[in-house]
């Protein structure tokens, strides 16, 4: 049976995409490389990952290699890829090392960039693991799991991805590509999200049967009623031996805009779990993040928390969790 470890689980690495197009990031670019840059060097601390940082165009390999000559444990490895979206367009690995590739049409259709569909082709050679390919459309954002238990929201049923799919033809695939035991179903995801509401945004598995969801964090937070929403939809729910599911509130970031003051789907769920530490992404409020971090302390004791900002990486679209793909040990 196929077996998916959870993200807690030992890794033997961390893949981490690197920000390459200045087309894309325009003046955003340099300050995403720092903050892709603190990331892997949380990631790639003593007896914490090795980390795989993919660049998706030659003409960022030798910054990228200059930037890392001094820390050992990171890879520099020469790609190609639309964007730094690794969960999304790299493979889901099991727990025998075999890469689970998916279809992958630009969330949508909304950004189908050149190479976006062969990151987990190149993932998995360069990994010398066995790709098994799914004739289906997933996003690695789209779901989370505590191994025998998956939780994907709507957009894997979104009509731009597998238009014939209702939530039964959804579990059958995920059952056979992923070894789920039960499938968890949450609604609406964050507010301007384009991935169609993507659960590692929205709640996060932190132990089995576990869930951490946000909850609202100031007056003008715009998703208050969807993570009340999550909340007691998870409250309700039981695992795949019949538990029920326990819900962890921890403080969202609040209202976060950019600079034209759209609202931006800033979220504390877009957390990574590395070996030995938790990376959560930051948004300028240091007290939410401060009690997002306490939280998170409690149900990872054997882990740092480490808050790191993300503004930049934000700009286009998503967080660390967003960027990165693990390989189990």
């Amino acid at each position: 049976m196929t077996v998916i470890p959870a993200e807690w689980s030992p890794h033997r690495a961390m893949w981490v995409g690197w920000p390459s197009h200045g087309e894309l990031w325009e003046d955003n670019l340099e300050p995403a490389q720092a903050e892709v840059e603190a990331l892997v060097r949380a990631l790639a601390g003593p007896g914490r990952e090795q980390v795989r940082l993919l660049v998706g165009k030659a003409g960022a390999l030798d910054d990228a290699r200059a930037r890392f000559a001094d820390v050992a444990n990171v890879e520099v490895v020469d790609g190609r890829f639309g964007d730094i979206w690794l969960r999304d367009t790299g493979p889901i690995f099991n727990a025998d090392g075999v890469a689970n590739a998916f279809e992958f049409n630009g969330w949508g259709g909304k950004y189908e960039l050149e190479h976006d569909d062969t990151v987990a082709v190149q993932i998995a050679a360069h990994a010398r693991a066995a790709l098994t390919p799914h004739a289906f459309i997933l996003e690695g954002g789209a779901v989370d799991h505590d191994a025998p238990v998956r939780s994907p929201p709507a957009s894997a049923c979104n009509p731009n991805r597998n238009a014939d799919w209702d939530e039964a033809t959804a579990g059958t695939a995920l059952a056979g590509a992923l070894g789920a035991r039960k499938v968890l179903w949450l609604g609406d995801g964050l507010f301007n999200d384009h991935t169609d509401g993507h659960v590692d945004n929205l709640a996060r598995f932190v132990a089995p049967g576990v869930v951490a969801c946000p909850v609202a964090w100031g007056t003008k937070d715009p998703n208050a009623d969807v993570y009340d929403a999550a909340a007691r939809d998870l409250a309700a729910m039981t695992d795949a031996d019949g538990n029920a599911i326990r819900v962890l509130r921890i403080p969202s970031p609040g209202l976060v805009v950019d600079e034209d003051e759209k609202v931006v789907p800033a979220s504390h769920m877009n957390f990574l779990i590395a070996n030995g530490a938790v990376i959560v992404p930051t948004y300028g409020d240091d007290t939410a993040a401060g009690l997002a971090c306490k939280a998170l302390a409690e149900v990872f004791p054997d882990r740092e928390i480490i808050p790191l900002p993300s503004l930049a990486i934000l700009s286009g679209g998503g967080s660390f969790h967003c960027i990165t793909q693990q390989e189990p040990a």
